[in-house]
């Protein structure tokens, strides 16, 4: 036993080099900054490293429907459940949040917060106003303070989707970037993960944004129309083989928050793809730390 424990030689050393060489970058620029990069630029004898700045991103929902939390509902009301989901996840994200409120569904009321949010911040994020008929107003607004870049997307939940520029009314050269987000809540989080999260990461200067995309197996059939890229919420678990396996959180339309709540991944079919037998590989978006 005392020859077990004998200290070879060469053990227990730190060789000159071998985390580090010389010349070679120790954190790259485009990088979203870990704990470990914190702790690695520490060790180094770095006190400070130059960083974008927070991009300012202003939110508002829209609709008459809509009721503050702390106020009674009144027949055919609802609470704005909206905003609080973007305010969590821009908080992931650690930018700078201009909560804008509630904005009702008329031409004035939008063109003035609209007109606002683009004299405060980089970007507007507007929640509600942009399905068939409800979007007139909105894309009257856009037409009119900016440009418009597409309205409609091949996909679900979120097909009603707006994008633009608005134009700063101080006659500035800086322009407000506009993501008009559906007014369903599960829809609302779906684009934004889809669309809105990697578009804010690449304006405040990461180069690696898309989250990682795995695969698992369905533990159950799951129905599914070609000619639309789905976004379905489940849970992937391990199996008794190792395996990861992955369960829808039942029913999965755009305004059951539940099914996001339950949720630790999305359940992604592309475009093309139809039904899914039990026991197929489907690709998997875990969002823990995302959503």
């Amino acid at each position: 036993s005392f020859k077990a424990n004998r200290v070879k030689r060469g053990e227990n050393r730190r060789l000159r080099g071998e985390d580090l060489q010389q010349g070679k970058p120790a954190i790259t620029a485009g990088r979203l900054l870990r704990p470990s990069d914190l702790g690695l630029a520490a060790s180094l004898g770095i006190s400070e490293l130059a960083v974008h700045r927070k991009l300012r991103v202003a939110i508002l929902s829209s609709g008459d429907e809509l009721c503050p939390l702390g106020q009674t509902l009144e027949a055919g009301n609802i609470y704005d459940s909206n905003r609080y989901s973007l305010i969590g996840l821009l908080k992931r994200l650690d930018l700078e949040i201009i909560d804008c409120g509630i904005v009702r569904d008329d031409p004035a009321s939008l063109k003035a917060a609209f007109i606002d949010a683009a004299s405060k911040a980089d970007v507007l994020i507007s929640s509600g106003g942009v399905s068939a008929g409800e979007a007139d107003f909105t894309k009257q607004i856009m037409q009119e303070l900016g440009d418009v870049g597409f309205w409609k997307i091949a996909m679900r939940p979120g097909r009603p989707m707006a994008f633009g520029m608005l134009r700063p009314m101080d006659g500035s050269s800086r322009k407000t970037l506009f993501f008009g987000l559906p007014g369903n809540p599960v829809a609302v989080m779906v684009t934004f993960y889809q669309f809105v999260r990697s578009a804010l990461l690449q304006l405040n200067g990461a180069s690696q944004t898309e989250p990682p995309i795995m695969q698992a197996i369905a533990e159950a059939p799951i129905r599914k129309r070609p000619g639309r890229t789905e976004f379905q919420r489940a849970i992937v678990v391990r199996g008794p083989d190792g395996k990861p396996t992955v369960t829808l959180t039942g029913s999965q339309g755009a305004g059951i928050l539940r099914s996001m709540s339950e949720a630790n991944c999305f359940v992604i079919l592309s475009h093309e793809q139809g039904n899914v037998a039990a026991g197929d590989w489907v690709d998997v978006a875990l969002f823990d730390g995302l959503l």
